[in-house]
């Protein structure tokens, strides 16, 4: 059933699809029984506990999929155990120029360069306030376009104090490949600048009696061993909470769409099947240098992929070309994996 009808909305563009889809499914959600019914289908319950919070199950919703939180309760009744909103930056921004997100078929992949659109922290902050569901949410934060890398702390400080009555963790986005100079604030001294910033502000809001949020950082599937290990070094200096493992990749390695058309796409987070060894060869290395807690992301289509991060060293699993490309059911097949 599912193929059929990703062949009909296939037809549309990228963009236009995700945006009928997810709006198609919020209005039917308000007919009686359709929620209730929706749940008992794709129920999958299976708690798991990670850095103190208790996860309905490991099957997560990678950042970007839902960046302004508009689609909470439907994401839920699909089984999702939580879901990362994002990426959220202080000012609202429409992104690069469309077209800015691709299908690759033959290599069940999607090259995007969205540029962080979202409506801003503000407008986001007040849908998490009055939203209407108990599922976990991971507040992805990054920096405008316009901010300058030397105050990029800034803005992740903004996001950060913002969103903390209303998410549950937090990532710092430093990775994507998509707003120009982003991915050097992955530098050993640049990250500990924006971690210690977040880590003094956690630590006021503690002393006030909230509670404490993790925060963790995701990560490029691009750096050399070097790189992670300075990242690990990173972590561990500053007290960080959990790594995310990975981002989209800038490399069109091993693709079967022809060379033409993928450079007729241009530039931009290659996701999907071909991410897959990559990314999970990334989580690896990271496991035989570090404990720190680690949740896996890139190139999860079906459970076998999800099956494999865990036994590399994840404890959670985020999907999002996966979702795309194999429906719904797909959260259940993850969520049931031990």
């Amino acid at each position: 059933m599912y193929s059929i009808i990703v062949r009909i909305l296939f037809i549309l563009t990228p963009e236009a699809a995700h945006t009928f889809t997810m709006q198609f499914m919020r209005i039917i959600l308000y007919f009686p029984g359709i929620k209730p019914l929706l749940k008992y289908i794709y129920k999958n319950e299976k708690p798991v506990k990670f850095l103190g919070l208790t996860f309905k199950n490991k099957a997560g919703l990678a950042a970007g999929f839902d960046k302004n939180a508009k689609y909470l309760e439907t994401l839920e009744a699909f089984g999702f155990g939580f879901v990362e909103i994002g990426t959220v930056t202080p000012k609202p921004q429409s992104g690069n120029e469309k077209p800015r997100l691709f299908r690759l078929l033959s290599d069940k992949a999607l090259i995007n360069r969205m540029g962080f659109n979202n409506e801003g922290v503000d407008a986001i902050y007040h849908r998490l306030k009055n939203r209407n569901t108990s599922i976990i949410i991971g507040g992805n934060i990054g920096k405008n376009k316009s901010t300058p890398n030397e105050e990029a702390a800034n803005d992740y400080a903004l996001c950060f104090q913002k969103l903390y009555d209303v998410c549950d963790y937090f990532v710092i986005n430093v990775s994507s490949p998509n707003t120009p100079g982003l991915r050097a604030l992955q530098d050993k001294e640049e990250l500990k600048k924006i971690i210690s910033r977040l880590m003094v502000i956690r630590g006021e809001f503690i002393n006030e009696g909230k509670t404490q949020k993790p925060i963790l950082l995701k990560i490029a599937p691009d750096l050399t061993n070097e790189q992670l290990d300075e990242v690990v070094e990173v972590a561990d200096d500053t007290f960080l909470d959990g790594l995310i493992a990975t981002n989209t990749t800038i490399s069109r390695d091993q693709l079967t769409t022809e060379l033409e058309n993928i450079a007729k796409i241009g530039a931009g987070g290659l996701s999907g099947a071909p991410l897959t060894k990559k990314s999970t060869e990334v989580l690896r290395y990271l496991r035989t240098k570090t404990k720190i807690p680690i949740m896996a992301t890139g190139g999860v289509m079906n459970a076998a992929d999800a099956k494999e991060k865990l036994a590399a060293g994840a404890q959670l699993v985020q999907v999002y070309t996966g979702f795309i490309y194999s429906g719904p059911s797909l959260i259940k097949e993850i969520a049931l994996q031990e």
